[in-house]
């Protein structure tokens, strides 16, 4: 019986407090509480007692403690009791763990919504959000800081990048950013997508037969990311394939990523397991590398590495090195992972929509007649139905599904969100996904790709929805690029690039979707780690329109 108020006690008046707990001290908390605990009941005399009676008090303790703990998240007395969930979530986050391993977050965000309601309870102290009137409050201007779901990415031996700062230091290292990607930085970039994208034209196969495209866009993104952050490096389209496994690795480190984020005590535990220091120490590594011969070369070039540094000399404390090179790995494996999966799911929704890829190249076409620059930034203003398309997949597929958290402050007295009362300490999530595909932010074909719900003609014309009542435009739930002062600062940077990569594309190639491409495994193949991926190639067909160019 004392073992049984013991356990409650070390639960109530410890782990109860402190629910985030760093795995170092929870590890020694679990084995010395018991270990006291024998110590008291012996007096002092441990060495007298039998093992079997030693081990029957560690595994006593500890279904005692897990006892408490799972009736204390169940019971009226937690602060989250009145939020709906499945009772697994409520107990523990492990199970949410094993779906986010499964790369299916996303989809059981929005399954869950469906059955709960706007506001669901996915763990023991977690939130989820369904209803767009909670964007402002947790993502806008004086809403939530970011919560303990970007922990696993935060770095105790150096500088940390932009995506993970908070206050006045994501607001200085942010202003970096912003001229990194200001209208006249673009303009620069401009020429390097340019040059890229031809690249990409000339070497990828076609007239022979399916080529998966997948592969081929990711070469591309990373080559031209690598020229835009490090002043090049990569040098994939060149190689034909991943040759230093860069990719493969990448994808690999999100997994572990996705699910250490779902339980950040865990990544110290992880951290310690060889193979994966290797990964990721490979990843660093290579980062390391190229940046070094970026900053050897001390170029003038007004590249993203240019404006981190600060070389204009506007800000009053010169950036450190080591937080370039953060900051420009995170341009390179963010940036260039997100778009490539853009430009991926556009390709595919547009071969799956003939009657769209007609309209989209004929607009490229008249834009860029053949022979004609696609440099001319001017022109891009006028493909109305690119843009509408490149929205539409934005809106189906963002390419951060789930999103990172929000976390109430400690000390605030709690939050009202969207009408709803939330306890300081509370993880809170918004997932772009569920907004987007709810029929209460876009109707009618919430769930279908229908580019004309962003083209102004139908906005205007009810009449031109079937059935027009059914009309709904929320923009202010339309969030792949998130919203407020932490949203993407590369947003603009990818839409360009998106721009100019596929009207070079379609004024070059005739594509069409491979003879026995299945289109539904592919669909079901797409995996939630953090960047929403496809796991199967996308096979298409590729003829070249004039064979002059």
């Amino acid at each position: 019986m004392h073992l049984l108020f013991f356990a409650i006690a070390s639960h109530l008046l410890i782990f109860k407090q402190f629910t985030a707990l760093d795995f170092d001290l929870a590890t020694t908390l679990l084995i010395g509480l018991p270990t006291a605990f024998l110590v008291g009941e012996s007096s002092l005399d441990l060495f007298s007692l039998q093992t079997s009676t030693i081990i029957k008090c560690y595994v006593l303790f500890y279904a005692f403690l897990g006892l408490s703990i799972i009736l204390y998240r169940l019971s009226p007395f937690h602060r989250l009791y009145h939020f709906p969930g499945p009772l697994i979530c409520r107990v523990s986050k492990l199970w949410i763990v094993y779906i986010a391993y499964k790369g299916q977050y996303y989809k059981y965000l929005k399954e869950l919504h469906g059955k709960y309601g706007d506001f669901v309870r996915v763990g023991p102290e977690e939130i989820s959000i369904g209803t767009a009137d909670g964007v402002i409050d947790v993502l806008g201007a004086g809403g939530l800081p970011k919560g303990r779901f970007n922990d696993p990415a935060r770095t105790t031996n150096g500088p940390n990048p932009l995506n993970v700062l908070t206050g006045e230091e994501h607001a200085k290292r942010r202003r970096l950013w912003n001229r990194g990607m200001s209208t006249e930085s673009l303009a620069e970039y401009a020429g390097l997508i340019s040059r890229r994208a031809e690249q990409l034209v000339n070497v990828i196969p076609c007239d022979q037969g399916p080529v998966n495209i997948m592969d081929w866009i990711n070469y591309f993104s990373f080559d031209f990311m690598g020229d835009m952050a490090f002043g090049g490096g990569y040098e994939l389209m060149k190689a034909g394939y991943d040759k230093d496994e860069l990719i493969k690795t990448l994808d690999k480190n999100m997994v572990t990523a996705v699910m250490v984020s779902n339980i950040p005590w865990a990544r110290k535990m992880l951290g310690r397991l060889p193979y994966l220091n290797e990964r990721i120490y490979k990843q660093r590594a290579y980062g390391k590398r190229i940046a070094a011969a970026r900053f050897d070369c001390d170029s003038d070039k007004k590249d993203l590495w240019y404006h981190l540094m600060d070389k204009a000399g506007l800000e009053k404390e010169k950036p450190s090195k080591e937080s370039v090179v953060s900051d420009g790995m995170l341009a390179i494996n963010a940036g260039a992972d997100t778009t490539a999966r853009v430009v991926t799911f556009l390709i595919f929704l547009l071969l799956d929509n003939p009657t769209w890829l007609h309209r989209v190249r004929a607009e490229v076409d008249a834009a860029f007649p053949t022979g004609e620059n696609t440099l001319d930034l001017s022109k891009y203003g006028s493909l109305t139905y690119l843009e509408a398309c490149i929205n539409e997949t934005l809106r189906l597929y963002p390419p951060v599904p789930s999103n990172g958290s929000r976390r109430v402050p400690n000390g605030s007295g709690g939050r009202l969100i969207a009408g709803r009362f939330l306890p300081e300490g509370t993880e809170v999530f918004i997932s772009s996904y569920v907004l987007h595909r709810s029929s209460r932010n876009f109707a009618p074909y919430s769930e279908t790709f229908w580019p004309d719900r962003w083209l102004s003609s139908v906005l205007n014309a009810p009449e031109l929805c079937e059935p027009p009542e059914g009309k709904v435009h929320n923009t202010i739930a339309f969030i792949p690029f998130s919203y407020g002062p932490h949203n993407c600062a590369g947003r603009n940077l990818a839409r360009l690039e998106i721009k100019m990569l596929m009207s070079l594309i379609l004024s070059r190639f005739e594509l069409s979707l491979a003879e026995n491409f299945d289109k539904d495994a592919w669909l079901a193949s797409f995996r939630d780690y953090f960047v929403l991926r496809p796991t199967k190639p996308l096979y298409v067909i590729l003829k070249r329109r004039d064979p002059k160019c």
